[in-house]
């Protein structure tokens, strides 16, 4: 089976933490060379960091009260998306209350000490306070509280190969990494949402005060002139883009498909360069849409055609939604950043007899995830929806899932549905459609009734991994409801 192609970011995935190390300045001429190794501890936290790709604020060692209130304006001139607080050794909490007061940014405690266990009998008050990255922890914790504020979470371990520390770096870089672009993204929004499907209404103003990005207004016009005026040479290199990536095999048992034919090839690639065009022209980091178009029109024909265009793009980090959903856009941007895909996609039948849910749907697919290379077959109709055309199809990788649902309250606020699974390699319909097969505990009935008694918009984010906890804390830091179905 041929393994599927990479596609290359777009844009590379950045953030910026600041870093600060906490200590007691008592101490320094107590225990000659302690300082020196407190600025090691915290350097390391610094590499660690920057390893996984995040611009790095370091603001030093705050060791007293004043040292911190003189912190507090270069710390929020810095722009930053985490605050990492190096518990280096014992500091008094003196230090942390003003940061709790003023900084608004997400602050974690970051508590590795040198050796997973002591030397004891060779132990010396030195090494203590060389390893006493966690007695300060309850102080600072205890004042957050007292503060008004959540308790930071807290990276707990030693440096000595830990892996529970190299995995929650891991996820806090790229927590930093959505939260860096939700606030500063730009998401377009073309058409309306395809009719009666009332769960889709999403106010503009609720996403950029709930999550930060600015919703740019679309008109088809606008992707319609980039369409009408592709030049022939970047339409012939998308088709090679195509060809080269996708699988174009004979149908099977579905009569409404076909082998891709020449001229949905050419309406794909054409629809790519005026989608390529649209973002350069708009400056867009997603794109949610939905339109009809005139019965017979050249405008229909380009927006019922983006599919191809929007899986590659969505698999380069570029997230694009179908069905006008621009809450699944925020959902599908956020497991890309976390670097674990994305795909669009809803519940499709059920297997009883294998206990499984197929998971998928026609339209934007994150091809990173692709188990294999991925197929396009021309489909003689879109069921549902107007228009025909290429359609994606493929199955995500097998092992473990995450589906992520942002639905709305009665009271209009957002809420995260969670869930984990796996994906089991299952035989799908050769449909043109994304699907895999979706397991989940207690069995799927169970879990079904589970999952929608929580309220989630009928379509979700899907990435590979098991990835709860961490959207849960993105849920946490936004103050957006959440809930996880177990």
């Amino acid at each position: 089976m041929d393994a599927p192609k990479k596609i290359d970011r777009l844009k590379p995935l950045s953030a910026r933490a600041g870093l600060l190390a906490i200590g007691h300045h008592v101490y320094w001429p107590q225990f000659p060379g302690l300082l020196d190794e407190m600025t090691r501890k915290r350097l390391h936290v610094k590499s660690r960091l920057e390893a996984r790709g995040l611009e790095v604020a370091d603001f030093g060692m705050l060791d007293h009260a004043q040292a911190a209130y003189d912190a507090v304006s270069r710390i929020k001139a810095a722009d930053i998306d985490v605050l990492f607080v190096d518990m280096a050794t014992y500091g008094t909490s003196s230090t942390f209350g003003i940061l709790c007061r003023e900084i608004q940014a997400p602050m974690v405690l970051v508590a590795i000490q040198p050796l997973a266990a002591m030397d004891y009998p060779n132990g010396t008050t030195f090494m203590q306070l060389c390893n006493d990255d966690f007695c300060s922890v309850p102080e600072f914790t205890g004042v957050a509280i007292r503060f008004g504020r959540r308790p930071p979470p807290v990276i707990l371990g030693h440096e000595d190969g830990d892996p529970v520390v190299d995995a929650e770096l891991a996820s806090w870089c790229g927590i930093a990494k959505v939260l860096r672009s939700l606030r500063t993204a730009r998401i377009g929004l073309m058409g309306h949402v395809l009719e009666a499907m009332l769960d889709m209404h999403t106010d503009p103003t609720a996403i950029t005060a709930a999550f930060g990005p600015h919703v740019v207004m679309v008109e088809p016009g606008d992707v319609h002139r980039h369409y009408r005026t592709a030049a022939p040479e970047a339409v012939e290199g998308w088709k090679s883009r195509i060809l080269e990536f996708f699988d174009t095999p004979d149908p099977v048992s579905d009569p409404l498909t076909e082998k891709l034919t020449e001229a949905d090839l050419e309406t794909a690639a054409k629809a790519a360069v005026a989608l390529e065009a649209l973002i350069a022209d708009k400056q867009l980091d997603g794109f949610a849409y939905y339109y009809e178009g005139e019965p017979g029109s050249e405008l229909r024909t380009l927006v019922t055609n983006f599919i191809v265009g929007n899986s590659l793009l969505t698999g380069a980090g570029f997230p694009m939604c179908g069905e006008f959903d621009l809450k699944t856009c925020i959902a599908m941007m956020i497991m890309d950043r976390l670097d674990i895909g994305g795909s669009f996609a809803e519940f499709h039948p059920i297997d009883f007899k294998l206990d499984s849910v197929l998971v998928g749907h026609d339209g934007p697919h994150h091809i990173n995830i692709a188990a294999s290379k991925p197929v396009i077959r021309s489909l003689k109709k879109y069921h549902g929806k107007p228009g025909a055309g290429a359609g994606v199809e493929f199955q995500i990788k097998e092992g473990p899932i995450t589906m992520l649902s942002i639905g709305q309250t009665a009271r209009g606020g957002f809420k995260f549905v969670i869930a984990e699974g796996e994906s089991i390699r299952r035989p799908i319909p050769p449909t043109g459609n994304t699907n895999t097969h979706g397991v989940f505990k207690p069995d799927v009935r169970t879990f079904l009734k589970r999952w929608v008694a929580e309220g989630p918009t009928h379509h979700f984010a899907l990435g590979i991994g098991h990835h709860a906890s961490e959207l849960v804390e993105i849920a946490r830091i936004l103050g957006v409801e959440h809930a996880v179905v177990t």
